[in-house]
């Protein structure tokens, strides 16, 4: 597995482990999960059917 590493503020840091902590969880892990959801997130708002879809469910809550 490869290694990075990334610069964040201290307070921002000390945010994710308070989180990672309260979910019995490590840093890379929580860092992970945050990355594959942005990912998620990314490829469904680049998807070329996305606009389609968005237009047929806004028609059908009209």
């Amino acid at each position: 597995m490869a290694r990075i590493l990334i610069s964040m503020k201290d307070n921002f840091l000390k945010t994710i482990d308070e989180i990672a902590l309260s979910e019995q969880r490590t840093r890379s892990e929580l860092v992970r999960e945050a990355l594959r959801d942005y990912l998620r997130k990314m490829n469904r708002i680049n998807n070329p059917n996305a606009k389609k879809n968005a237009d047929i469910l806004e028609n059908l809550l009209d």
